[in-house]
């Protein structure tokens, strides 16, 4: 588990460089082609996680409602993220992969609903779901470099 957490750890490190070395206006920029911006990717790289093992463990997630339905899977940036909601995004950034940590040592995580995920690989447990979701980060942190390029 240690590596597991260790991963993450790292690229939270690398997503926080993002919120730290942007201006509120470069995060929210959404460049053409793209979808979607930097900030709505950190963000949903926070809600994915919670959903994972959390939700889907039956147990309650460490992000707010408002928050899932903004930035949970399907959606894209329906509005201008202020100050506040990047200061709580970058606190959440790791106060949720340290709470992680502390309940897999607690053995919080019993049941699980089993889940597919839209790349096709089946999560069975908690463990699996963090396995995936640093697959997960990697793959929006890459889509973060990209949009880095026309900000």
């Amino acid at each position: 588990m240690e590596t597991i957490f260790n991963i993450n750890k790292t690229s939270r490190n690398v997503i926080l460089r993002f919120l730290e070395n942007h201006t509120l206006e470069q995060l929210n920029t959404i460049p053409e082609g793209f979808s979607n911006n930097s900030i709505w990717n950190i963000a949903h790289c926070i809600v994915v996680q919670q959903q994972l093992v959390y939700n889907l463990s039956g147990l309650s997630m460490m992000v707010s409602d408002d928050m899932i339905v903004k930035y949970k899977r399907g959606t894209k940036p329906e509005h201008k993220a202020t100050q506040e909601e990047v200061d709580e995004i970058k606190f959440l950034l790791f106060s949720t992969l340290e709470q992680i940590k502390k309940d897999f040592v607690a053995n919080i995580f019993q049941d699980y609903s089993e889940f597919t995920t839209m790349s096709g690989f089946t999560i069975r447990n908690a463990k699996e779901a963090l396995e995936f979701n640093n697959y997960h980060e990697a793959v929006h942190t890459g889509i973060m470099m990209q949009i880095r390029k026309f900000i």
